[in-house]
């Protein structure tokens, strides 16, 4: 079988699946401190024959193969995590091959083989949840450079309606300081699934997240745009992005995508809530396929 760990900020999907990547188990384990949630996560697995691993965590986190770090997430605001190595602690226990990237990334890898980018060359997935994070796959490949995308973390410009002063512990105000769950829960005093009729408070989201959109678009020039995550449930988000998205650029782009609001191009998941699930699967395959081919 192969095993698949989505390390959320909230909660660990843990998943198994047969050679041909059809799931045959998965479970929702509570993120709460490295020793109870991974206690668990082994817990889980030690009752099947796993031959390889995909692992996708929330970050930031080292996914340099080469790297001593390998595996270890780094400066996340979950202080309880920091300088935890989620790959050393599992090969510790099961002597099998590991593939490790970011939660993001390898839900981008999901949706380029199973979702909602199979027709296209590049594509970005956003996860607008506990966080905001950022994944980029194109020509085939989930991209990095010195690390991993951070695109959660850009400067965004405040609405003038805006009083709140970001939340985010780097930043403060940054896109995730201003766009996140939380943040929507601090700003509004109460949490983001109970403010589904409330449309001042989705025409502000609407508003940073059509700027980060904006600048993903200029810098990568992304062939699909899905968003997922927690906050993305309110799907009358969608038709405001692209209205927003379509005022920002003011005429600037002649790309039919962004001027007649294509509802094409900015998507939700092709596999909604299995994203990254799916693309641990494939990476686990991959590696267990190159190595024993």
């Amino acid at each position: 079988m192969l095993g698949s760990i989505e390390a959320g900020g909230t909660k660990f999907v843990c998943a198994i699946s047969d050679m041909d990547m059809n799931t045959v188990k998965s479970i929702e384990i509570p993120t709460t401190s490295p020793s109870e949630t991974m206690g668990k996560v082994k817990d889980f697995f030690l009752q099947y024959n796993i031959k390889a691993f995909g692992i996708a965590s929330f970050g930031p986190v080292d996914i340099d193969p080469k790297s001593d770090n390998y595996g270890c997430i780094t400066n996340t605001p979950k202080k309880l995590w920091r300088g935890f190595n989620i790959l050393n602690y599992l090969k510790k226990v099961f002597n099998v091959p590991f593939e490790f990237n970011t939660d993001v990334n390898v839900a981008a890898l999901g949706e380029a083989k199973y979702g909602a980018a199979q027709n296209v060359n590049s594509c970005i997935y956003i996860t607008v949840g506990t966080g905001i994070g950022v994944g980029i796959f194109k020509n085939g490949k989930m991209q990095s450079g010195l690390s991993h995308p951070e695109m959660g973390h850009i400067a965004i410009k405040r609405s003038t309606k805006d009083t709140f002063s970001g939340n985010c512990p780097s930043h403060q105000d940054c896109l995730e300081g201003m766009a996140s769950g939380p943040a929507i829960e601090e700003r509004w005093k109460e949490k983001a699934s109970l403010l589904g009729d409330n449309e001042v408070v989705w025409d502000l989201e609407a508003y940073y997240l059509a700027q980060a959109l904006y600048t993903y678009i200029l810098t990568l020039s992304p062939e699909k745009i899905i968003l997922g995550g927690g906050v993305m449930r309110q799907q009358q988000l969608f038709p405001m992005i692209r209205k927003y998205l379509k005022e920002i650029d003011n005429g600037y782009l002649s790309f039919s995508e962004i001027n007649k609001e294509n509802s094409n191009y900015i998507v939700s998941s092709g596999i909604e809530g299995k994203s990254a699930t799916i693309g641990c699967f494939y990476l686990a395959k991959e590696k267990y396929d190159a190595l024993n081919n």
